[in-house]
């Protein structure tokens, strides 16, 4: 067998061993079933002895809740009066009682690509998967959990006041004792609140307690499984960016004063701490150069996950005021809108919070080019097709010397041949000579594989930015690729929409098998790529060869649309370069002839 020969097949096994192995480590998602976690009330457990806050934890979940008193906190949260949210691009209401943003709905973005369902990405207690913010103050010094606003304080509000890019909002409510807090909403067109605390202290004492804020997530949500993709929690603290997924939030530390398991991390001056889901996120923001306490924690008696931000603890002489502002991300992880409150309000490292994975020196610049492209464009595939030529072009000179070398191979074919009857069964006289025949010849066998070892990263960045990326929801092709983050809804088994049949469904035994028109592609420009050298002369390796594209094909045929397309475009361009610089060096491929012969082959074979 050639050197050609052997560098296709090298190929091919890493191809294949990196499909495989990423079959093994992103499988299909499972199905999670919500568990119904308990509801609990907050309370404060804040002692405020220290000068800062991450000694005193704000607002612990109690333990050992009761089914009654589970039942009548829903019921509290569901007959509660509500101020409405209205912009845009969000709609929902904030709970009077204990202040809560805690029902959010996204209107740019459907549960189903032909539904007419928006996406909810906060309910309130009470609901299936309760999930929400709230902000408050922690006690210290002289004063207890009655003096300051808790879980089932009852705010005011103006009549009829709604909540608007044009018409923030103000909560007010007073302790009877001399403090009373006020609490300023704002909403921006996107996703970011901005929520401002005070406290004007009319008592006779001074008065010590520290701001905080909170979210709350009922029950481990239904995510996806897939090892690409982070779901959880997501903080950074200072310059540090923190990834950890539900499971192992619940194998934190037990800390029975914090009242659950947690991790506790004191930032200087730039952070943020949240949680992230596949293409939403909620975070919060504290004003960036101020320092606070990011905390994470599990409560395992209610199965409520939450991340706080504590501030520093305030001393408010009498007469005195003070107030604390910081942000609240919730919505769509839109790349644009997250740089846009990164650059402008100064969330350091905010585009991080966008899982970019370990290839992120590719990740991030290749999809920075398709987003250019598709807003010159205006369509993701054709973003895709023209971005595989960008990087084509980009690796043109590699390819160019591989492909060379492997024609100047060709051209020392014969004299091979003569070294290997010369050497007979020496094995290592035949790899001197192969060796002292390269040197001579400036050749390196290596080169033919250089190309492909590149492009292993660029294709699994490619992939995260299809998978991960908002972008790429529910983004249109032509035809029936509606969605490129999605497999090819189109099926072989009813000749592609022909017969009156639908496909199987996603996960069943016989989807595998149902191959749609872009995977179809894929195996056919595989096979095609294959045609421009002979096949193997060794009759195993024949067969390998002629099984590989369809075996492919297979292995991608439930990847996303966008993936396989540019599978597709990578191989066609790479099928034309090779073409052409083959018969620059006289070395025609002849194609149908590679062709005719392994269809003869094949029959002699029957």
């Amino acid at each position: 067998m050639d050197d050609q020969n052997k560098n296709l097949i090298l190929a091919v096994v890493l191809s294949g061993i990196v499909l495989l192995g990423w079959t093994i480590f992103f499988p299909a998602p499972e199905p999670v079933t919500d568990p119904n976690a308990p509801i609990a009330s907050e309370t404060s457990t804040a002692q405020g002895t220290g000068s800062t806050a991450a000694l005193a934890p704000p607002a612990a979940f109690t333990a050992g809740e009761t089914a009654g008193s589970e039942m009548q906190a829903a019921t509290q949260a569901e007959n509660a009066p509500r101020l409405s949210i209205e912009t845009p691009r969000v709609k929902g209401s904030i709970s009077l009682i204990g202040g809560r943003i805690d029902d959010l709905a996204l209107k740019d973005y459907k549960v189903e690509i032909d539904g007419d369902e928006i996406v909810t990405l906060l309910e309130p207690v009470g609901a299936d998967a309760p999930y929400y913010a709230t902000y408050g103050w922690a006690p210290g010094g002289a004063l207890t959990i009655d003096d300051v606003p808790g879980a089932n304080t009852l705010w005011s509000v103006e009549e009829g006041a709604t909540l608007t890019p044009d018409t923030p909002v103000t909560l007010t409510w007073d302790n009877g004792n001399g403090l009373v807090f006020q609490r300023d909403i704002a909403i921006d067109e996107n996703y970011l609140f901005t929520v401002t605390q005070s406290v004007e202290n009319n008592s006779g004492a001074a008065a010590r307690l520290f701001p905080y804020g909170v979210v709350a997530r009922h029950g481990t949500p239904d995510v996806s499984k897939y090892f690409v993709l982070h779901e959880g929690l997501v903080r950074l603290s200072d310059k540090e960016l923190d990834e950890e997924k539900y499971k192992d939030i619940a194998d934190f530390d037990l800390d029975p004063r914090e009242g659950g398991r947690v991790s506790i991390t004191p930032v200087a001056e730039n952070g943020w701490t949240g949680f992230t889901d596949k293409n939403w996120m909620t975070t919060l923001v504290p004003t960036p150069g101020q320092s606070f306490t990011s905390v994470a924690k599990y409560v395992e008696s209610s199965d409520i996950y939450q991340v706080e931000t504590r501030m520093p603890t305030i001393d408010v002489a009498p007469g005195a005021s003070a107030d604390s502002t910081s942000y609240l991300f919730a919505g769509a992880k839109e790349w644009e809108t997250i740089k846009h409150y990164e650059e402008d309000k100064g969330f350091y490292r905010f585009v991080d919070s966008i899982d970019w994975g370990w290839f992120w020196y590719f990740t991030k610049p290749i999809f920075r080019i398709l987003h250019a492209l598709n807003g010159l464009l205006g369509n993701m595939g054709w973003s895709i097709v023209i971005l595989t030529l960008i990087i084509k072009g980009i690796m043109l000179p590699l390819a160019y010397k591989s492909y060379v070398s492997m024609a100047r191979m060709k051209e020392l074919q014969p004299e091979m041949e003569k070294l290997k009857e010369a050497a007979g069964d020496d094995k290592e006289k035949l790899q001197r000579g192969m060796m002292e025949l390269y040197k001579s010849n400036k050749v390196n066998p290596a080169s033919g594989c250089l190309p492909l070892i590149l492009q292993i990263p660029v294709f699994f960045s490619l992939y995260k930015v299809i998978f991960v990326t908002i972008e790429l929801r529910h983004a249109p092709w032509i035809g029936w690729i509606r969605d490129l983050s999605a497999p090819d809804p189109s099926s072989i088994l009813n000749l592609f929409g022909l017969l009156p049949y639908a496909p199987p469904e996603p996960g069943s035994m016989l989807a595998f098998l149902s191959l749609g028109v872009l995977p179809i592609l894929l195996g056919i420009s595989m096979w095609l790529q294959q045609k421009l050298n002979p096949a193997p002369t060794d009759p195993s390796q024949a067969m390998i060869m002629a099984w590989m594209p369809w075996v492919f094909m297979f292995m991608l045929g439930n990847f996303a649309s966008g993936l396989v397309l540019y599978w597709i475009c990578n191989n066609t361009i790479t099928f034309i370069q090779q073409y052409l610089i083959m018969r620059s060096h006289g070395h025609k491929p002849d194609v149908f002839g590679n062709i005719l012969r392994s269809l003869k082959l094949k029959k002699k074979d029957a």
